[in-house]
Formats: structure tokens, sequence, C-alpha cells
């Protein structure tokens, strides 16, 4: 009797370059328009509520409220509930530090910018993580090709694989720079008092919004096009 064969992973089996590997990647990690929008609402919900009513609590609950929401009809409809769980985890994170400036004695517009802080960190460590794998060329994106392909490190073998995930992970990585380039200094602003506190909180809520998925789909746009250019096979890396 014959030893069994190991299946293939699947998305090896129907993908045929690194390109079309990347480009499902990307499509699965950013959850598409309803992943993108479902990110979003909360902080619509917390940045209108705080701004209308200058209650902190009420704003959170109402931004926890709706990510509850959604995930529920993601519930409903036994659909992934990825996103919404991010989504939440996120004002999650908002909250705990909200919950620390209060205990510092923060006044409530400390209180309010400090909802917006997680994120500011978060996309500046995202940048320097990604921008690290770059200048040592182990770039990130090439763990995604590696994944699917059976050996997480096989690509790094073709150094023409490594400069297409290269590019593709700086281009991941300058909407994360752009945002803390944008957010960091009003943040910094509104809590040194250089900035109107309520300015600040409304500037951060936008921008939180414009710098989310719409620099996330010219990122994507941007990647796409790159990966639209080349055809690198995928059979070597499975190999």
């Amino acid at each position: 009797m014959s030893e069994p064969q190991s299946a293939s992973p699947p998305t090896v089996a129907t993908a045929q370059t690194v390109e079309e590997v990347v480009r499902r990647q990307l499509t699965t990690a950013l959850g598409g328009r309803r992943g993108m929008l479902e990110a979003a609402v909360p902080t619509i919900a917390f940045t209108a509520l705080w701004l209308t009513t200058r209650e902190l609590e009420l704003a959170l609950a109402v931004g926890v409220g709706a990510a509850v929401l959604l995930l529920v009809v993601r519930l409903v409809q036994r659909s992934s509930v990825q996103f919404v769980l991010n989504a939440l985890f996120g004002i999650g994170i908002g909250w705990l530090f909200v919950t620390l400036a209060a205990r510092r004695g923060g006044s409530e517009d400390e209180q309010a910018l400090a909802y917006f802080l997680p994120g500011i960190l978060y996309n500046s460590g995202y940048f320097v993580v990604m921008a690290f794998t770059c200048l040592i060329g182990w770039p990130l994106v090439g763990f995604m090709v590696g994944s699917v392909t059976g050996d997480p490190t096989a690509w790094h073998a073709d150094k023409q694989v490594v400069r297409l995930c290269a590019r593709l992970t700086w281009l991941l990585a300058l909407p994360c720079l752009l945002r803390a380039v944008v957010q960091g200094p009003i943040w910094l602003g509104g809590n040194s008092g250089a900035i109107d506190a309520d300015a600040a909180i409304a500037a951060l809520g936008v921008l939180k919004i414009a710098l989310g998925w719409p620099i996330q789909l010219a990122a994507l746009a941007a990647m796409l096009w790159l990966l639209g250019r080349n055809r690198t096979p995928v059979s070597p890396l499975a190999a």
C-alpha cells in the first residue's frame, strides 16, 4: 500500500503566482468594505456622542453598543465575526486608556483624548515593525506567502520574491506612518493645551475615519497595481 500524499494547501493548489496568493491574503486580512465599515462605526459613534453631549461614559457605551450590535448581526448571519471582534477589542483598549487617564486624575478632555492614544501607538509600532522587516531583508508580506505554501521561509531563497514582498510591505507600512505623523501632533497639542481640546478630539475622530479605510484602500490599489505588473511563479516556493 502506497503512503498517502500530503495535501497541498488549497490556496497554493489554485494560485499560480505569488501575486495571486498575496491578493487573496490581503482581501482576507482587510475584510472587504464591510469589515472596514465595522471598524469605523464605533469610532464614529464615540466621537459624535462626545462632541454633542460631553458625556464620556455615554459616548463609550454607545461605541461599545454599536460594536456589539454589529457582532449580533454577524452571529445571526453566521458569518465571520473576526472584524467586529477587532473593532470591539479596539474600543475596549480605548476604554482602558480612558480609565487609566481618569485614575491619574485627568480631566474629561484628557480622558477623551486618551481614547485615541492606542491607535496612534499601534500605528507607530506597526510601522516600525514592518520597516524593520524590510530593512533586515525579511519583509513581513513574505510570511503571508509562506503561510500558504507550507514553508514559512522558502520564499526568501528567491530574491525576486523578496524584492516584491519588500515593496508590498512598504506600501502596507506607509498608511500607518501617515496616521501616526498626522494624528500624533494633534493628540500632543490637545493634551498640552496648544490646541483646543474639543477641536483636537473632533480632528482625531475625523482623521481616524479619513485615514482609516480610504487610505487603506489607496494602499491596496497601489499594491494591486504593483501585483498586476509581475508574474512570479508560486510553484518553486512550495517545492
